[in-house]
């Protein structure tokens, strides 16, 4: 067999695909046989169509093309190129220089290298399928892991709890999508009593997205300790974000405050879906728009205010709700979300539990979510049940409060607290060994309040509260101080503490976790595990215990 100089292949992957280039090119030389890396062949090359009519070797100073390759082979003296065909398809080249001796290539040459190419094709395409195998699978996987980062930060900088207002309702609730978008919600706790309600959706998904959210989250908190109106807020919320928000993002928001002693809602809008207003079965939507933040510089936002009376309530969503689609490519749509409004009935649950139930049935068991659905209601409580003490908790239950006292911060007093508790929840369906597990954490967690939140100072008293709903009994132990114990639950060995290695700090709040259903521990805003939720804001410290009623029936028995 005739030997020839330096080769090297060009390679494409069909279907518009090419292979990467290698960025060092060398020209071929007297030597033998030996490859050099791959180069690309563009599918729409000129060359590749030449060669999918033709058959068999081709001398490059034969073709009359205007082709990018063809003039990169002649400036690196290629002088025949074979085709690589699998399937009919072109997949690449071989690229050849003159042939030792400087002899033309002879017919035998020709056909060895067109029966060498016919070997060599298939073993070339499985390479290049492998290769698009193994960077799917990459790109996946870092995909995923975008995924997992992105709703981590979603799901850190959500509140953990929804506050408590007295004669109001307040309810959440957030479905991420798989690709995660940018939505969140928030409360902001304002001078006088006041409350900030925020829903917000960033543009794009993913990280960008969770980004941009953590961002403006953090622009809007600081910004609303500044401004008293909604409107202000925004404004000086967005000329923040205007120099820095990334190309073709936005973030639509709305922004409402929340004075519950007087019954107003201030609301200002940027780019966000209306809120829809609820009244004795009547719905209409809240008029009030703005341009969306990071948008456009300067922008002005209007207010409304309105007052909220007895009974009425307040939808706020993201687009996520009225733009998913049913199997058929239907959208939920606003007049729907109205219509569904419109029916809801008290007997069916929350106004959240309502909605979510309408939009679940629409979209059908197993149809993909396409983006973030959120929810937020707000609702005055009607004015019998004001008089009745109900409040709503952070999951939308309809809470009642059956005792409320001080108990001065004294050694010993936490046996009083035993027997109120008892004294007050007497009549409701507690299995007693439930009770008495009951009574001894509230014992311990008013022990712990009396001793490290108030330093036993009688002055300062421990304030208990007894709530009841449906299914669920709560009893809250609240301190006014600071030293309550930051450590989280901890599981007690005493052979540990002998040698010095444990503290004994955490044992109390272990016990008390074993003991009720559930503990909510409050101070301060951040998250420790172990199924205790924290919240709140450090001026005092709240230990939550909860207890499933044993039949869920929340009522008196009768006599």
């Amino acid at each position: 067999m005739a030997a020839w100089s330096g080769w090297r292949h060009w390679l494409g992957r069909g279907h518009g695909e090419t292979r990467p280039a290698s960025p060092h090119l060398h020209h071929p030389h007297d030597s033998p046989v030996a490859e050099s890396p791959a180069l690309p062949l563009d599918p729409d090359d000129p060359l590749v169509s030449h060669l999918q009519r033709g058959s068999g070797a081709v001398e490059v100073k034969t073709l009359r093309l205007d082709s990018a390759a063809v003039r990169q082979m002649t400036t690196m003296n290629v002088e025949l190129v074979v085709p690589l065909v699998s399937q009919g398809d072109v997949i690449g080249v071989l690229a050849l220089g003159p042939r030792r001796g400087r002899q033309s290539y002879s017919a035998a040459d020709r056909a060895l290298l067109t029966s060498l190419a016919a070997q060599v094709a298939p073993a070339v395409r499985l390479a290049q399928l492998l290769d698009q195998q193994q960077a799917e699978v990459e790109a996946r996987e870092r995909m995923e892991q975008e995924l997992r980062v992105a709703q981590l930060i979603q799901q850190t900088l959500l509140p953990k709890a929804v506050p408590d207002l007295p004669g109001w309702r307040l309810a959440t609730a957030y479905r991420p999508a798989r690709t995660v978008g940018g939505d969140f919600y928030d409360f902001i706790g304002l001078n006088q009593g006041r409350l900030g309600i925020i829903i917000a959706d960033a543009t794009s998904k993913g990280v960008p997205a969770a980004l941009v959210m953590a961002t403006t989250r953090s622009v809007l908190r600081a910004t609303a300790a500044q401004f008293g109106s909604p409107g202000q807020v925004l404004a000086r919320a967005n000329e923040l974000l205007c120099p820095d928000m990334p190309p073709n993002m936005f973030v639509t928001c709305l922004y409402a405050i929340l004075d519950p002693a007087a019954g107003s809602l201030s609301v200002a809008n940027a780019g966000h879906p209306l809120p829809f207003r609820r009244h004795a079965g009547d719905v209409a939507e809240l008029r009030v728009t703005g341009v969306p933040l990071g948008l456009m510089a300067d922008a002005h936002y209007e207010e409304r205010e309105i007052t909220l009376v007895p009974g009425e309530s307040i939808l706020f969503y993201s687009d996520g709700l009225v733009e998913a689609h049913d199997r058929q490519g239907e959208m939920f749509g606003i007049p729907r979300l109205r219509h569904v409004m419109e029916r809801f009935e008290s007997d069916d649950g929350t106004l959240i539990d309502h909605v979510l139930t309408q939009l679940g049935q629409f979209t059908a068991p197993g149809g993909e979510q396409e983006d973030d659905v959120t929810l937020v209601t707000l609702q005055r409580i009607a004015a019998d049940e004001a008089r009745q003490g109900i409040t709503s908790g952070a999951d939308g239950n309809r809470w009642r409060v059956l005792a409320r006292w001080d108990l001065a911060s004294e050694p010993g007093n936490e046996r009083l607290a035993m027997e109120r508790v008892a004294a007050t929840v007497h009549g409701l369906v507690i299995p007693p060994g439930r009770l008495e597990r009951l009574k001894t954490a509230v014992g311990e967690a008013t022990l712990n309040a009396m001793e490290h939140g108030n330093h036993y100072r009688s002055e300062i008293p421990v304030q208990l509260e007894v709530r009841v709903s449906e299914t669920t009994l709560s009893v809250r132990v609240t301190d006014q101080g600071s030293g309550v114990s930051d450590v989280p639950p901890t599981v007690p060995d005493l052979e540990a503490k002998l040698a010095g290695h444990q503290s004994p700090r955490g044992w109390g709040l272990f016990l008390i976790k074993h003991l009720v259903d559930e503990m909510w521990v409050t101070r301060g805003a951040e998250t420790q595990g172990n199924d205790v939720r924290v919240a709140g804001d450090g001026s005092h410290h709240t230990v939550e215990l909860v207890v499933r009623l044993g039949d869920g029936d929340a009522t008196r028995q009768s006599p």
